[in-house]
């Protein structure tokens, strides 16, 4: 069938096969292109491995140190001929190629959050990658998650605290700039955020991991995180989301006294804004990744997924020395980002945005290519009026 994309809202609900492993093989390429991480990790768990900063980690193990990786994730296969999710094409590309080039590649498809998974996990360690992790990468952006020990439901909530929260947001179908007002979330809706967003499931994966026994001396692990610019931060920062991000780093403390007997140790890793499902959903968020990609780009320092993970792997966490880090114990990939020029360029225009000043002070075009690269269309080389086969699976 000829696949089209059609969004609705803030999500593409159709992926193109072709076009979801073609950008797959470009940050494969980019890996390649770069020099290999020598000291890198070589047996590798990514919890959320299908999309985004997660497959950029497991492209960048795989590809930047030879390293065998388990990844795991929750996606569609394709069903009664619609279209399977991106994550699930990406991950069967991702797979192919890693055999390719000799590497152990296998993939969880499964709610992460539940012990049933985890213990398939620690299976899959056991019999196929020699017994023992050296490297867990957790990157989950789940909407809700069942606690696997009381079978409650919880939910996230993109809201802030306290009172209501109004910021400009892009319209991306229009093509114009709205205001969105938020509610304060309640206590129960800011409960949710940390039960779903923050540092628990994470801080279970260790404990499972760690009591089977499979965590290598010298184990490392990395949960990501962001903390963008001051006028995002009702919503992300001091909202309900960044009471879900305390919480991991809550998490990273209790992991690293965990890990302690093995010379262990836990990070989280401050990444920088780039367009995903998650962001574009978020009021202000969108709008400033468009500003922001302007700016980065006309000065040279923009940066994708893929070259975010190759320095946080080459330049942070696999430099042969110590891990650096800043005053709160934070690894800052978003350094570039957060520079002042860009800073001070973006506090200077975001009052001048507006519908008509879009394409002058923003990269629109940009935004919506890379949007549309999540699901795979817009990908340089890929006939996109050819018929493809939407049922892939993989070998």
């Amino acid at each position: 069938m000829i696949v089209t994309p059609k969004i609705k809202g803030f999500i593409c609900i159709t992926a193109h096969p072709t076009g979801c492993a073609a950008n797959v093989q470009e940050q494969i390429d980019y890996i390649k292109s770069q020099p290999s991480v020598a000291d890198g990790p070589k047996n590798v768990l990514i919890v959320g491995a299908s999309q985004g900063y997660g497959l950029s980690s497991r492209i960048s193990a795989a590809f930047g140190s030879g390293a065998n990786t388990l990844g795991v994730f929750f996606e569609r296969p394709s069903e009664r001929g619609r279209c399977a999710s991106a994550g699930w094409y990406n991950s069967v590309a991702f797979e192919k190629q890693a055999k390719v080039e000799g590497l152990y590649a296998k993939s969880i498809n499964g709610d992460a959050f539940s012990d049933e998974i985890k213990a398939q996990a620690i299976e899959r360690i056991k019999e196929d990658m020699g017994g023992k992790i050296d490297l867990l990468v957790y990157s989950i952006g789940a909407p809700r998650r069942t606690d696997p020990k009381t079978g409650e439901v919880y939910k996230s909530a993109i809201k802030p605290i306290g009172k209501p929260f109004s910021n400009k947001y892009l319209d991306t179908d229009k093509k114009t700039i709205q205001v969105a007002t938020l509610e304060p979330g309640t206590p129960e809706e800011i409960q949710g955020t940390v039960k779903v967003m923050g540092g628990e499931d994470w801080e279970l994966w260790i404990d499972a991991l760690s009591e089977a026994g499979v965590l290598a001396d010298g184990f490392k692990c990395v949960a990501y995180d962001y903390i963008g610019p001051q006028f995002t931060w009702p919503i992300y920062k001091d909202g309900a989301l960044g009471q879900a991000k305390l919480d991991v780093r809550r998490a990273k403390k209790s992991i690293n006294e965990k890990l302690a007997n093995i010379g262990g140790q836990a990070f989280v890793s401050v990444n920088k804004a780039l367009v995903t499902q998650s962001s574009s959903a978020i009021p202000g968020v969108n709008l400033y990744i468009t500003a922001l990609y302007k700016v980065m780009k006309e000065k040279g320092t923009h940066e994708g997924c893929i070259e975010q993970m190759y320095r946080l792997f080459a330049d942070r966490l696999f430099n042969g020395g110590e891990v650096p880090t800043d005053e709160l114990d934070l690894i800052r990939l978003d350094d570039w980002e957060m520079k002042p020029e860009i800073q001070d360029e973006i506090a200077e225009i975001w009052p001048k945005i507006e519908t008509d000043t879009i394409d002058q002070y923003t990269d629109f075009d940009g935004y919506q290519s890379e949007f549309l690269k999540l699901f795979g269309f817009g990908v340089n080389g890929v006939d996109y009026d050819a018929d493809v086969e939407v049922a892939v699976e993989f070998e």
